[in-house]
């Protein structure tokens, strides 16, 4: 049986509830369950059909910062997609208003936002490419600057977006 997607993340935060709450102001998710007393929370994304596409689990106010990528292994980051890219720029100020957004990227097939929650872990919200345009980017590791004005523009020219 071959896998087709990822379904949800489940992640380690200090409160749960606060990471709720980002996740519902800033990018819109809804609840599903959570605990009364703040334990767990599983949310699903707004145009998601998931029961859930992520939950987070409440380990308290005294852990410690994330080290992954310090010379620990551990998860780099979840990426979220959203359809288009005035999507992608709305998401960018929301973000942004938040004081979360730390970076913007061109990765020739996905055009990308990363940000950081509330326990500073690092999340991806991007725009994939349709795949007839990817071209040579399919194979390559691309990391250029992200100007979405110009990807709008960009694409608008091919009937996109």
């Amino acid at each position: 049986m071959p896998i087709t997607r990822m379904n949800h993340a489940v992640l380690y935060v200090r409160d749960a509830r606060q990471t709720q709450a980002f996740y519902s102001d800033v990018l819109g998710f809804t609840t599903v369950i959570e605990h009364d007393a703040g334990a767990y929370v599983f949310m699903r994304a707004p145009a998601s059909d998931n029961h859930h596409d992520i939950a987070f689990f409440s380990i308290g106010a005294g852990a410690g910062p994330t080290q992954a990528g310090k010379s620990t292994v551990g998860m780099y980051h979840l990426a979220w997609e959203v359809p288009t890219l005035h999507e992608l720029e709305t998401m960018r100020e929301r973000l942004a208003d938040a004081g979360a957004l730390i970076g913007m990227s061109d990765h020739g097939v996905n055009k990308s936002l990363y940000a950081h929650d509330p326990d500073g872990l690092e999340f991806e919200v991007m725009w994939l490419v349709p795949a007839a345009h990817w071209g040579s980017a399919e194979h390559e590791a691309i990391v250029d600057s992200l100007d979405i004005a110009d990807e709008i523009e960009k694409f608008a020219k091919v009937g996109l977006q």
